[in-house]
């Protein structure tokens, strides 16, 4: 049959602004005031963790979110994800412990990764690929805009209020999206008979779970000996296999192996995962350095954020006009990953002694670059593929860029921590614990020459993050130059009944 398309497509684009500013604003929003939780809960070999339980849980559930929204419908689906977020954000902020956070961020997460799934299969369904540029690239603007509110009112909430305000702030917009949601959305709700894969989903997230406890076993309270190191290895090939003979005979895939197959899906998905691990991997630490090597307040490393997000938001914005009008994508990426790569080089040989104004000009290039290459990837993997695989094809970009993300934030804060600890035993002075020295407020009313001493470890500790992000970007940059270019229809498929 033929699907009707609403008439009121202003209004729906913008509820989905207002639920993808929901999701988009809490991911920021933490950044800035890691620190202070630090200080407050404890726990510094967890700090990675409260970004990584976030991302691994709206990672594993995108798929199935993507799979229900098929079934009953993207306005019940996006509902329900909301009031998961919700529930969520208001147990983080009565977190009694780094524990507590990690887990109720992980519910969280699973609540967030509806959120931006069924945002991004919406436009899919709505909008002809010629014209998704302008809305994935105002799309990208949104995003910026909470890169920049999220440092600002963490920072405030920080210093004025408490670290908790930044996750209660979520309910009464999240509220918001509900009634406009409840009010606008009057997309037709097409029922297919599509079973869900929760065989799939399982063995996704325990096989991911392994991965992240690899990348960073827990501070090695899960893996302390070589045996056990080798058993987890062993452990996720077992579930790996597993995942991929169940994904083979399932009726309807979490993950349909049969799209790697489409060369442009197979590329997208890899960049989406370098992307992944060098955005979220060394942009998470950026805070940590502001407050800590260049004693900013959280509020002032907000602002210091400000640039990167100003480049995000024009280049977006520009890059979405310009695939709109000249009908090209391909070109974006390739210069967008160019520049990620040769910011993250400045900032590697600069990070001792960069000047404010260095910095922000590093933190240009790298949101310029980063706006001009997200965005793209969805377009050019929905564009890949048959209308009736637009859902999955979409899911299965987020899963990759969510997966690399994860990655990237466990074992770039492993990286630190261990180098961290290496630095502070060499240059540590006696009878200065090892505690002191990691926590930020102590830390500064330290005398003089000790300050200066534990300011050099982080930096020995830090530099080396933005050195692999600025590798992996560098894999970016050639999986874009290889990635095939198809043309953008005019016209929106008609998708006709199974």
């Amino acid at each position: 049959m033929t699907d009707e398309r609403p008439h009121n497509t202003g209004i729906i684009f913008a509820a989905l602004t207002l639920v993808l500013l929901l999701a988009t604003l809490d991911q920021t929003i933490v950044a800035t005031a890691l620190p202070t939780i630090v200080d407050n809960l404890g726990g510094l070999d967890h700090l990675s963790w409260v970004a990584a339980a976030y991302l691994l849980a709206s990672m594993v559930v995108g798929p199935i979110y993507g799979k229900l929204g098929d079934l009953y419908g993207r306005k019940i689906t996006l509902q329900a994800a909301i009031g998961l977020f919700l529930l969520g954000s208001a147990l983080c902020g009565v977190s009694q412990s780094m524990l507590e956070l990690v887990l109720f961020r992980a519910l969280q997460g699973a609540g967030g990764g509806g959120l931006v799934v069924t945002v991004m299969a919406v436009i899919g369904d709505l909008v002809a690929p010629r014209d998704r540029g302008k809305y994935q690239g105002f799309f990208g603007v949104v995003i910026g805009v909470s890169t920049v509110a999220g440092p600002l009112l963490g920072g405030y909430f920080v210093e004025q209020l408490s670290w908790r305000w930044i996750f209660y702030v979520n309910i009464p917009l999240g509220l918001v999206a509900l009634a406009v949601i409840g009010f606008a959305f009057k997309t037709p709700g097409t029922r297919r008979e599509l079973s869900i894969d929760y065989l799939g989903a399982l063995l996704l997230t325990a096989m991911l779970s392994c991965v992240m406890l690899l990348s960073d076993p827990g501070g090695t309270k899960f893996a302390t000996t070589l045996t056990q190191i080798f058993a987890l290895i062993g452990l996720t090939l077992a579930l790996l296999i597993a995942f991929i003979v169940v994904e083979t005979r399932a009726r309807d895939p979490i993950v349909p192996l049969k799209l790697f197959r489409n060369p442009v899906f197979a590329v997208c998905c890899s960049m989406s995962l370098v992307v992944g691990v060098a955005m979220f991997g060394a942009v998470t630490f950026l805070p940590l350095y502001m407050q800590v090597v260049k004693g900013m307040t959280p509020s002032l490393s907000g602002l210091h954020l400000i640039p990167m997000t100003g480049g995000m938001i024009v280049a977006s914005a520009v890059s979405g006009v310009m695939i709109s009008r000249f009908g090209i994508y391909k070109i974006f990426p390739i210069i967008g990953l160019l520049l990620v790569s040769g910011a993250y080089w400045m900032l590697y040989t600069s990070l001792a002694d960069a000047s404010r104004l260095a910095l922000s000009i590093y933190l240009l290039t790298l949101g310029f670059g980063l706006g001009l290459t997200m965005q793209v990837l969805v377009l050019a993997a929905q564009n890949a593929v048959p209308q009736e695989e637009l859902g999955v094809a979409t899911s299965g970009i987020v899963l990759f860029r969510s997966l690399g993300g994860s990655l990237g934030v466990s074992a770039f804060g492993t990286l630190f921590a261990n180098g961290l600890k290496s630095a502070l035993d060499e240059l540590a002075p006696q009878g200065v614990s090892y505690a002191v020295a990691t926590n930020i407020t102590q830390l500064h009313a330290l005398p003089e020459a000790q300050h200066g001493l534990y300011i050099a470890a982080y930096v020995s500790a830090l530099k080396p993050l933005f050195l692999v992000a600025g590798i992996f970007a560098v894999a970016g940059f050639v999986l874009a130059l290889v990635l095939r270019e198809k043309p953008l229809p005019t016209t929106l498929a008609v998708r006709s009944s199974d």
